[in-house]
């Protein structure tokens, strides 16, 4: 809206200026045109009437522009942080308050007065220093003495009040009520106290009590008082100097005592553990005491429970020895009753392998008679199975062998001639080997795959 309301005056403004230099302009083209007829000789020719002045069109433009200047002025906008009265040419200050927004007022009978409603700090200084503006604070104690106090007063305006702080206070309230209403606080109060008091005893008091009359007073007027400070005080010269050496003495004061309080409480300490080391004593004593009588009452009562016991653990030890003897005695008539029976045990068994060996040898040569009874009718039968069973009998490396057909030169010779079928082959003329011109025969011998 603030936007628009400058738009309004700049066009208002804009068009009572432009039916201003409209109706000016016109004007100056008539006076022009009357002075040039002056001086003219009577023969010239008539210059054309100028065209007539545009009053209706100034008139409408200028309405226009105050109607859009009247427009712009009844747009009031109160800024954030800030209220506003509103104020009459007529009536005077209208009751109640515009807060922060757009408003719209008479035009050229009301005004907007805005007052910042934020918070505000007001401070003094002890000394006045180069450069700064700050007030001095200075007031006296109760013994006449100038003190300087450093005070901070955070305050702010109530916004509901505005037309009363209007209407009844000075203008601006940030000078002409809150210092002097502070300072006059504090010069009022401080004298009813000591220095010391207003340094250190007492000070919290005389800063809530301050703040407390402060806020009344400005609180009468529509301020609100949010926070009174009381940062520094600064003392008199000579008064700090004495209070200094006071206060080193107290404080020497304070650590001597405190040190003999030290010095009591260790004394105390000293003497309680002196008392209890002598009771700890006195009580490990007894407890030894008695210790010592338990442990002999306890040997005492042992030994009625440890005498039947010995003869106890006596006979059971003459028990076992005589267990033992027996059961060696025993042990040793076993051992020989074992040997015996293995004495016996190992003749039988003797005995047993020696028939079972003789029925062994008995068997096999049965069995080899009969093997070679018949292995020896078998050979009559095929003589020259002999030649195969030797061939068998050779190196595993010969798989041939050439015997001569008439056996000459044969190992067997005397065992083929014995045969029967051999001798009959060797005295037949009629036999085609028995030639000596015939070569001789072939005979192949072949390892058979045992």
């Amino acid at each position: 809206m603030l936007f628009f309301k400058y738009v309004f005056l700049v066009a208002g403004f804009g068009a009572l200026a432009g039916a201003v230099a409209s109706a000016i302009y016109d004007l100056y083209r008539e006076w022009e045109h009357r002075r040039r007829l002056a001086t003219l000789a009577e023969g010239a020719a008539k210059l054309p009437a100028p065209p007539p002045v545009g009053w209706k069109t100034a008139a409408r433009a200028a309405a226009a522009g105050w109607l859009a200047v009247l427009a712009g002025l009844s747009i009031a906008v109160v800024p954030s942080g800030t209220a506003g009265v509103r104020v009459s040419q007529i009536a005077g200050t209208r009751p109640g308050t515009l807060y922060p927004g757009v408003h719209f007022i008479k035009p050229l009978i009301d005004h907007v007065a805005v007052y910042d409603t934020r918070s505000k700090v007001f401070s003094t200084v002890v000394a006045q220093e180069p450069g700064q503006k700050v007030e001095v604070l200075r007031v006296q104690a109760k013994e006449g003495l100038g003190i300087g106090l450093a005070v901070t007063v955070r305050y702010r305006l109530d916004a509901r009040r505005l037309a009363h702080i209007h209407d009844n206070l000075p203008q601006p309230v940030d000078e002409e009520i809150v210092p002097p209403v502070v300072s006059s606080a504090f010069r009022e109060l401080v004298p009813n106290y000591t220095v010391r008091e207003v340094f250190a005893t007492r000070r919290e008091e005389i800063r809530q009590q301050a703040a407390s009359a402060i806020a009344k007073r400005l609180g009468a007027d529509g301020i609100v008082v949010e926070e009174v400070m009381l940062r520094d005080i600064q003392l008199p010269a000579e008064y700090a100097q004495g209070l200094e050496g006071l206060l080193l003495k107290e404080q020497e004061n304070d650590r001597l005592a405190t040190e003999t309080e030290i010095e009591a409480k260790r004394v105390r300490i000293a003497e309680l553990q002196a008392e209890a080391g002598k009771a700890r004593e006195v009580k490990r004593a007894e407890g030894d005491a008695q210790v010592h009588v338990l442990q002999a009452k306890a040997e005492s009562d042992a030994m009625q429970y440890t005498l039947p016991l010995k003869e106890k653990q006596i006979q059971q030890s003459r028990l076992e020895a005589e267990a033992r003897k027996e059961a060696t005695i025993k042990n040793a008539e076993a051992a020989a009753q074992a040997k015996v029976i293995d004495s016996k045990a190992e003749q039988q068994r003797r005995e047993l392998l020696a028939g079972a060996e003789a029925s062994r040898i008995r068997v096999t040569a049965v069995a080899d008679a009969e093997r070679m009874k018949s292995e020896a009718e078998v050979l009559k039968q095929n003589p020259l199975l002999i030649n195969k069973i030797i061939a068998e009998k050779l190196s595993d490396k010969v798989q041939i062998m050439m015997v001569p057909a008439d056996g000459k030169f044969f190992l067997t010779n005397d065992l083929l001639r014995g045969a029967p079928g051999t001798a009959a082959a060797s005295s037949d003329p009629d036999d085609d080997s028995a030639d000596a011109g015939d070569p001789p025969r072939r005979t192949t011998a072949r390892r058979q795959g045992r």
